[in-house]
């Protein structure tokens, strides 16, 4: 059997509270039971992250770096708003269809009753990037001026609102089938008359 290295078992804890916290909830999952199905020692995980609170809040920081690695890379790939709207709405719907414990965890854990000193997920950088993409699309004349959390919520509310419905289990059609349709909506709500 293979040894772990340390950042591989801090994985191995990371992804199994994941899948833990998406079947059970947070509240009804216990460090002894992230223990049991990660095959780690109680010790490990105490040392690695303290407790319960600490595996939410590094899979919390996890999550928000690969959001924000992506909108990073949707940023660089495209230079309009248009294009980096429509990539991340992909990218959003691709994620609740490959990771949809991840995606759970993003848009429906109460993180604050278990994190209190953390930001809401919508106040994080990988959202306040998205902010920041739609502030300089305004300043640039690309799209109408708004408030821009109003032009956000125009821009990507429907898209969350479909992925809510599909980990709910109300759309039966991936999410990808929808995107160019969502995406169309979504600008017609900002774009220059």
């Amino acid at each position: 059997m293979k040894t772990l290295t340390t950042q591989d078992r801090q994985q191995r804890i990371l992804d199994t509270a994941l899948v833990l916290f998406y079947n059970s909830g947070y509240f009804n999952t216990s460090v002894h039971d992230i223990q049991r199905a990660a095959d780690v020692s109680i010790g490990s995980i105490y040392h690695h992250f303290g407790n319960k609170q600490g595996i939410a809040r590094a899979l919390y920081h996890d999550l928000a770096a690969r959001m924000t690695e992506a909108v990073f890379r949707i940023m660089e790939e495209n230079t309009e708003l248009y294009q980096r709207g429509r990539a991340f709405v992909d990218h959003l719907f691709t994620m609740a269809e490959t990771a949809p414990a991840a995606m759970h965890y993003i848009l429906y854990a109460r993180h604050r009753e278990f994190m209190p000193g953390e930001k809401s997920i919508c106040s994080s950088k990988p959202f306040e990037q998205v902010q920041q993409m739609i502030g300089q699309a305004m300043d640039q004349g690309e799209i109408r001026k708004l408030n821009p959390a109003i032009a956000s919520a125009a821009l990507f509310g429907g898209a969350i609102r479909l992925i809510h419905l599909r980990l709910d289990g109300v759309l039966e059609s991936p999410l990808p089938g929808y995107a160019a349709e969502t995406w169309q909506c979504a600008w017609r709500c900002v774009a220059l008359p």
